[in-house]
């Protein structure tokens, strides 16, 4: 187990989106358990609206005011903290009345409007590295959030565009985000996913979830992101990447177990 809260490992788990209360129910009893067995502090994550589909038919969430509530409620019967995505500044106030962490869309974290939205909440905030950007390129959305007052600024590693329908994770990218932000995250779910590659959705090969929160932390990641859902496969948003809530706790409790990477500078 980690020293001291510096050197504590974040993790972040949770459905893609918000199908319903009764799924947010059973992973949230699942993060539980797993909290109390492993002393970890899994942080829920969960989308009120998935603004970003690939396609215009494609299931999207309940949208802002039911979802917020909707997590609000997570929080108060599981006594979890809550991290969710916005993908408008109007967003950011309200969403952060309700949540922990604000995080930004990978496509979106050039967006300077947004990104100061989030940090003035006093919120954490979550930014997540474009598929078009370098690990150094994210010096500058990290810039943007310090600068109008975030508390606390993450940066997550999600891969880079690698052709069409491939993402590839440079993991040269995290050391480099290390030198930026204290806390930088890998997510371990999108980073496999094959963008666009399904008839209209989005598809993934998530045989490969564990190795790559492995890898991520052999270089230095100190937080890891999963989605994760009881049935991947009739999951309405990003199943083929997802992580199968019941293989959660032994990938966490495996990047528990591990050394603490050397250092990179």
């Amino acid at each position: 187990m980690a020293k001291n809260k510096d050197m504590e490992l974040k993790f972040i788990a949770g459905p893609c989106v918000i199908e319903s209360a009764e799924l947010l129910d059973a992973v949230a009893e699942r993060l539980v358990t797993i909290n109390r067995k492993l002393g970890t502090e899994i942080i829920f994550k969960a989308s009120f609206d998935k603004a970003n589909r690939t396609s215009i038919s494609s299931f999207r969430g309940p949208g802002l005011e039911k979802g917020l509530q909707m997590l609000a409620d997570v929080r108060s019967k599981w006594g979890l903290k809550l991290l969710t995505d916005i993908h408008e500044s109007w967003q950011a106030a309200p969403a952060g009345e309700v949540v922990d962490v604000l995080q930004i869309p990978a496509f979106l974290c050039r967006q300077t409007d947004l990104v100061v939205a989030a940090a003035r909440t006093g919120k954490t905030v979550n930014i997540k590295k474009a598929q078009f950007l370098s690990g150094a390129d994210m010096q500058y959305p990290y810039e943007k959030a310090c600068e109008a007052g975030a508390r606390e600024v993450w940066l997550t590693e999600r891969g880079n565009s690698f052709g069409y329908n491939n993402l590839v994770v440079d993991f040269r990218n995290i050391p480099d985000m290390l030198r930026i932000a204290r806390t930088v995250v890998m997510d371990c779910t999108h980073s496999v996913q094959r963008p666009g590659a399904a008839g209209g959705k989005t598809g993934g090969n998530r045989e490969f979830v564990p190795a790559m929160a492995l890898a991520a932390r052999a270089f230095g990641a100190n937080g890891f992101f999963f989605e994760v859902h009881p049935s991947p496969d009739t999951a309405l948003s990003d199943g083929p990447n997802m992580l199968p809530l019941e293989a959660l706790e032994e990938v966490i409790r495996r990047l528990l177990q591990m050394p603490e990477p050397p250092l990179v500078r």
